[in-house]
């Protein structure tokens, strides 16, 4: 894959194909797993490349010209609201992170971003809480 570069869109078709163990879009469509990974999300149109690119980003990660992204609601890199990445987004490594690490990484974050401050955000607090009520769970 191409670092610092957009994928192309049959290289993302590629990506998908490959976690989804399928051959082409008809098998996808028609893929069980594909279906239930889905279910929920909003209806996909994969004529369009930003469909595929949403998929990309769930399934498989973060994009090559999406890395260590800057300007609003990115932290440490990510763009909270792209992707569900906790543990890059708290700089905290997930084999090793304690409750109490996630609690310091949250205090840390929301000392900038809680609607109170001066240099607050409702909507990344909000994303903030999100995650880290997640990785707080995931780890009891």
């Amino acid at each position: 894959m191409k670092h610092n570069n957009k994928l192309k869109l049959d290289e993302l078709k590629k990506a998908i194909y490959n976690y989804f163990d399928v051959k082409n879009t008809e098998e996808l469509r028609k893929s069980k797993h594909f279906q239930m990974a889905t279910d929920g999300m909003e209806k996909l149109n994969l004529k369009k490349k930003e469909s595929w690119e949403i998929l990309y980003r769930k399934f498989i990660g973060i994009l090559p010209n999406e890395q260590n992204e800057e300007g609003y609601g990115c932290i440490n890199g990510i763009d909270i609201f792209k992707y569900s990445r906790p543990w890059q987004v708290f700089g905290l490594d997930p084999k090793t992170s304690s409750v109490e690490d996630v609690k310091r990484a949250y205090y840390k974050l929301s000392k900038i971003y809680h609607p109170d401050k001066e240099t607050g955000d409702r909507a990344i607090f909000e994303r903030l809480e999100k995650m880290y009520r997640s990785l707080v769970e995931g780890i009891k």
